[in-house]
């Protein structure tokens, strides 16, 4: 699987798909539980990239 770990590199991988995020974004995503993730312990974020895809998909199909 394709994972990162924190916010940073979550969006330097949205800047390399050409879907731009700012910390703010997905922290706002996160607090609504709008974007994929998972929090092994409370100071680390993960984010599987085979997720974030789909989820990008999906918002382009909304849009």
């Amino acid at each position: 699987m394709r994972k990162v770990q924190g916010v940073k590199r979550l969006i330097a991988y949205f800047d390399s798909v050409n879907y731009p995020m700012t910390d703010s974004d997905v922290m706002n995503l996160m607090s609504q539980k709008q974007i994929p993730h998972t929090s092994p312990l409370n100071t680390i974020l993960i984010f599987d990239l085979n997720h974030i895809d789909w989820w990008i998909k999906e918002q382009k199909k909304a849009k």
